[in-house]
This record gives C-alpha cells, sequence and structure tokens, in this order.
C-alpha cells in the first residue's frame, strides 16, 4: 500500500514526489517514457530560478529525480494502463503489476500539438520550438516564423519581437482568431509580417532550420522563406487519455482542480500542463507538484479510518 502514487516524471510528479517524501510518506512515481516530459526536450533553459547559468532540461530533471529519490522516492519506469479511482484505496494498474495508494496524483502533462511535417521532430530543440517564452531569448538577431492564429500565435510573435528583427506569422486562414487587442498589436509591430491563407509544407535544413517552404492554400502558389526558428503555436493536447471518463474535464480537456489541486474525485489531485490553468511553465509545473503533495498529506492524515 502507498500512501502517494504519481503519475508521471515531469517537473510537476518530482516536486510532488519530494514534498510528500519528506513527509514521510511512502512515495511512487510511475513514468512511462524518460524523466522531465516536455522540459527534457529543452535544450536550455534560462528562465527557472536558483541557476545563474543556463541549465538542460534534462539535466534539470535528472536533478529533480535525483533529489526525490534521496528522501525515498521509488521511481519506477512503467506504463499506466488503467485507474480505479472509486474506492478510498485507489488502484493504478501498469504493464507489469496492480499497484494500490491511499492518493493518487494526476501530472500527465500535455503535448504539442504538431504540424506533422517530415524533420519536424529531428530539429526539435534545433530551431523548432513549441514555447516562445522558453526559448525566444537565444533567437535574439534571428529571423523566425511563428505558426498559428490564435492568441496563443499572437503573444508568442509579439514576445519574439522582443528579440529577433523579422518575425513572419503564417496562418492558414484569412484573419487572425486573437482577441482584437492582440491584433492590433500585430498590425502596429512593423517587425512583424503575415503570410495568411498559407501552411508551411517542409522545412529546409538538416542540422538547423534555414528556411521553410510555403505553400499558399487558396492559389496553391509555393515559395520559400529563410528562417532560423519555427514556433509551433497551434494549440496543446493534455495526456488525458487515462481519466478522460473519470474525473471532471474542462472544454479543452484539462483536469479541473480547485487552488488546492483537488479533483472531482475524494483523494486524486492533478498538477502541472494536464490542469486547466493559466500559464504552463516549469516553474508553475513544480509549484502545482508542492501544493498537491501538501493536500494529499493532509487528506491522508484527515480520512485515516478509511484506508483500514
Amino acid at each position: 500500500m502507498n500512501d502517494v502514487i504519481i503519475i508521471g516524471g515531469g517537473p510537476a510528479g518530482y516536486t510532488a514526489a519530494l514534498y510528500s517524501s519528506r513527509a514521510q510518506l511512502d512515495t511512487l512515481v510511475i513514468e512511462k517514457m524518460f524523466s522531465g516530459g516536455q522540459m527534457a526536450t529543452t535544450d536550455v533553459m534560462e528562465n527557472y530560478p536558483g541557476f545563474e547559468e543556463p541549465i538542460g532540461g534534462s539535466d534539470l530533471a535528472l536533478r529533480m529525480e535525483k533529489q526525490a529519490r534521496k528522501f525515498g522516492t521509488v521511481v519506477l519506469n512503467d506504463e499506466v494502463l488503467e485507474l480505479d479511482l472509486n474506492s478510498n484505496i485507489k488502484k493504478v494498474k501498469t504493464k507489469n503489476n496492480t499497484f494500490e495508494s491511499k492518493t493518487i496524483i494526476l501530472s500527465m502533462g500535455a503535448s504539442p500539438k504538431m504540424l506533422g511535417l517530415p524533420k519536424e521532430e529531428k530539429l526539435r530543440g534545433s530551431g523548432v520550438s513549441y514555447c516562445a517564452v522558453c526559448d525566444g531569448a537565444f533567437f535574439r538577431g534571428k529571423t523566425v516564423a511563428v505558426v498559428g492564429g490564435g492568441d496563443t500565435a499572437a503573444e508568442d510573435a509579439l514576445y519574439l519581437a522582443r528579440f529577433c528583427p523579422k518575425i513572419y506569422i503564417i496562418h492558414r486562414r484569412d484573419a487572425m482568431r486573437a482577441t482584437k487587442l492582440l491584433q492590433n498589436e500585430l498590425c502596429c509591430n512593423k517587425k512583424i509580417e503575415f503570410l495568411w491563407d498559407s501552411v508551411v509544407e517542409d522545412i529546409e535544413g538538416q542540422f538547423g532550420v534555414e528556411g521553410l517552404k510555403i505553400k499558399n492554400i487558396k492559389t496553391g502558389e509555393q515559395s520559400s522563406i529563410k528562417v532560423e526558428g519555427l514556433f509551433v503555436a497551434i494549440g496543446l493536447n493534455p495526456n488525458n487519455s487515462l481519466v478522460k471518463d473519470k474525473v471532471e474535464l474542462s472544454k479543452d480537456g484539462y483536469v479541473k482542480t480547485d487552488d488546492r489541486m483537488s479533483t472531482s474525485i475524494p483523494g486524486v489531485f492533478a498538477a502541472g500542463d494536464l490542469r486547466e490553468k493559466y500559464l504552463r511553465q516549469v516553474i508553475t509545473a513544480a509549484a502545482d507538484g508542492a501544493s498537491a503533495a501538501y493536500t494529499a498529506e493532509q487528506y491522508i492524515n484527515e480520512n485515516m479510518k478509511n484506508f483500514k
């Protein structure tokens, strides 16, 4: 019997593990792939507190894991197949075993929607990015492109204008879906050029982004632009397949929680990019993890009689 099972080994999961292990709770982290989640795909991080020099996302992930293990966290590399959350004792079925726990912390994160281009995954972290706030400063003085038409794409372009002399916004429609305020800011910024009714067909460059092949979907006209960075801002997919019909979700599929990270099911908490929230960054995921672990500890203390 575990006190806490944490599903997902990203910054939310390992911060939750650190806090729950230090509280002397039997803590198990189950991660199906590698430590860090999306954070591990970021080559260099400059905006996580405490590091005067930049740190790699995978390096930070390994430090988080090591710190959690130091206080007694058990880490298992396995894939969770099914959850039974209906009883006081929760059950977690993996490929190789079934575990029981008094509480569950969901920290499976979210995955950026991709364009589906042949070189996109290969060049991720080498010119292809899904987070302007995370990576924008590394493109100082370079020409970049942003794909998307919503608030995130608009905000990314405006943020990148702080560092970059030229930003293309590539959108498959003839108008942005972003708020009017953001659209007005975009139109007033001389660094930003719109490529309407257009899609990216290919990324040029073998070891880094050197340009993009563009197609106008109305005219069929093809062209190329020289850029050194591609920022994809077409949304995120919450990794919610385990809990789709089990906990309350937002209309976009994110897990709904209160500010204590409690979900609609007692004893089940959510932290990080998986939950409905305003800002998805490593630092906010870590903060969620701390809150979830603290709330889980309180829940266990208040419900001891239900676990016998």
